[in-house]
């Protein structure tokens, strides 16, 4: 699950702020209704992040099933450990993508909500994801085609060279794009595939957009590809397009549900 993000402590809890607005608990109950973790079940979170999918997949399998939560930062598997704090079936574990530290055959369910982009070696990742299913395993995997933004600016030039340098900080931007084929060469079964948007006329701290432009533009800066000056004029524009009742934001995060045949 490595990428050139760092979730360092401040990351991580700003990821987490990200993760409580409204428009991102709506892609959340999306993805757990696909999912439909069964009493007794035992459940997979790949990239668990702050825990929020994980406390709902534990609360859903119930004490005789169990959660497992696997992330590469620290800082994140303790704000999942704290979010899941009290609850018996939850276990966490510092693990990549490609080496998960279950059995062959040892989830009914697995999800990788916004991770598998991050994947350099994607192919192990989706080899490793069908060994940790049992045989009529089920997985749920959201991730996002970050061409597909929709977002307005009066600088579009500017908007354009700031989305590109963004898109270095996962593996794979298109990952919905070439996820079907390789999903059939690692011997998963895709069932189904749809579109959970995300669509806003509103920026503030209670929006995705608010949020996600915060760490675009700490990334781009960072990564020396957009000048901090250059960065600083993207972001003010928003609150300006706000007060003017013009700002829109708008993308797809593709759906997968997967089967272990």
């Amino acid at each position: 699950m490595s990428s050139t993000l760092d979730f360092d402590d401040s990351a991580a809890r700003h990821v987490e702020a990200i993760y409580a607005t409204p428009d991102v608990v709506a892609t959340r109950v999306a993805v757990y209704r696909a999912a439909a973790p069964q009493l007794g079940g035992r459940a997979l979170d790949i990239g668990c992040g702050p825990g929020y999918l994980l406390r709902d997949l534990a609360a859903s399998v119930g004490p005789d099933g169990e959660a497992v939560g696997v992330d590469i930062s620290a800082p994140m598997l303790g704000l999942a450990e704290r979010r899941c704090d009290g609850l018996t079936n939850v276990t966490l574990e510092a693990a990549e993508a490609t080496q998960l530290p279950v059995d062959d055959g040892g989830v009914d369910l697995a999800c990788a909500l916004q991770v598998l982009a991050y994947v350099s070696a994607l192919d192990l990742a989706l080899q490793e994801l069908r060994r940790a299913l049992r045989p009529g395993g089920r997985a749920v995997i959201l991730d996002t085609d970050f061409s597909g933004v929709v977002w307005e600016s009066r600088e579009r030039d500017r908007m354009r060279r700031v989305l590109d340098a963004y898109d270095a900080h996962v593996a794979w931007p298109d990952l919905p794009r070439v996820l079907p084929a390789r999903l059939r060469a690692a011997g998963l079964t895709m069932e189904s595939c749809t579109a959970v948007p995300i669509v806003t006329t509103n920026y503030h701290a209670n929006t995705f957009v608010h949020g996600i432009s915060r760490f675009i533009r700490r990334f781009v800066v960072d990564q020396g590809s957009i000048a901090p000056d250059e960065a600083d004029a993207w972001l003010a524009e928003f609150d300006d397009l706000e007060a003017e009742g013009a700002f829109l934001f708008a993308m797809n995060r593709f759906l997968f549900t997967v089967t272990r045949p």
